[in-house]
């Protein structure tokens, strides 16, 4: 724990196609900068982690500019990597993280990058690498993983961080702690993910990264089992080429060309009754996502939280509230925030009030 009046923290996002860094003191964002990166940039690495020493010039030619050293920051935070599914809280980026991380058995993101540039500066320089809420829990209910064969079970990969520190606000907001609050939370971006939360754990989500649950921008959602198999034995498409077809050719994707919200409601205003049709068919299918995540609460739900880029979508968020107002009040609060949900998340832990926990799970004191 840190008893410095300000605490200054290094915070990264990396994305597909993105670089975000913000420097924060205290609550305090002092300076941010995203950096898009076009086709032309990533196109002559062959995978994510040749990208490694291309993203981490940018942060460090970025900190530069703004007048600060590697070590004037007391923590760097990263957006969690994709790794073997724990309690959600804050880590610190230790060795063991890292080997999950680097083996990509459950997947490989930009991400994973920024978590290996946690980790070097904690071997360099000593600066303590955290990250927050990664994207995969293991915190929801055991009777939510069946699938209905014993040869899979359902995982929990969706927008951990962004849920949980948007129903944190909601919940200053309401004047009531997180920890009690019973609530479902939507967000609404390239994928969709519908969580339960239940006194401060996810009791059920839909696996928002793999295809489950409503179809989104780019994601195809839950399919009809049968079909889905005889497509992959139809030799159609490849394995790769399927994947791909579930998990960013899919969803809005798939049916119309474009994820671009503002694109699809200016095709729809000009009279374009087929978008019109898919953008109902998506509210439809979230809205139905809602219910089902409301009964796992036994219908006891204070409040439903729609959040996300969508949320800014006054079509979309229109389309659900009329079917689910009846369950709980809704409140739309948009974006995503992961910048200011790390730099919270990192605060919290420095400060006592969170505890520092170690991969795979062990609380440090």
């Amino acid at each position: 724990m840190f008893n410095e009046s300000t605490i200054k923290l290094l915070v990264i996002n990396l994305g597909s196609t993105s670089t975000k860094i913000a420097v924060y003191e205290n609550e305090q964002e002092i300076h941010r900068i995203t950096l898009n990166h076009v086709a032309e940039d990533l196109q002559q690495f062959s995978n994510v982690w040749e990208q490694y020493s291309f993203r981490r010039q940018l942060i460090a030619d970025w900190i530069q500019e703004q007048g600060y050293r590697w070590e004037d920051f007391k923590a760097i935070v990263s957006r969690g990597g994709i790794m073997q599914a724990i309690t959600s809280g804050v880590y610190r980026v230790n060795w063991q993280m890292m080997v999950d991380i680097k083996n990509g058995q459950s997947g490989q993101h930009a991400c994973n990058i920024g978590c290996q540039i946690c980790y070097d500066l904690s071997c360099d320089l000593g600066i303590l690498p955290i990250t927050v809420d990664p994207p995969a829990t293991n915190e929801t209910l055991r009777i939510a993983a069946y699938s209905g064969i014993p040869e899979i079970w359902r995982s929990a990969r969706f927008h951990l961080l962004n849920q949980k520190a948007t129903a944190r606000k909601l919940a200053a907001e309401l004047n009531k702690d997180y920890e009690n609050l019973k609530i479902v939370v939507v967000h609404l971006g390239g994928g969709i993910s519908i969580a339960a939360h239940h006194k401060g754990k996810v009791f059920d989500v839909n696996n928002a990264l793999d295809g489950d649950g409503p179809f989104s921008p780019e994601r195809s959602g839950g399919l009809p089992a049968g079909d889905l198999i005889r497509l992959c034995f139809s030799g159609r498409f490849s394995e790769a080429e399927l994947l791909k077809r579930v998990n960013g050719q899919g969803g809005l994707m798939a049916y119309l060309g474009s994820t671009d919200g503002l694109e699809i409601e200016k095709r729809i205003k000009e009279g374009d009754d087929r978008a019109e049709e898919v953008i109902e068919a998506m509210a439809f299918q979230i809205a139905k996502e809602i219910g089902a995540a409301a009964t796992t609460l036994r219908g006891d739900v204070e409040a439903i939280l729609l959040t996300g880029g969508l949320a800014n979508w006054s079509r979309l968020v229109s389309l659900i509230k009329e079917r689910v107002s009846f369950l709980a009040p809704i409140y739309v609060r948009p974006g995503e925030n992961e910048l200011e949900a790390l730099a919270l998340g990192a605060l919290r832990c420095l400060r006592g009030k969170e505890p520092l926990r170690e991969y795979p799970g062990v609380t440090t004191v």
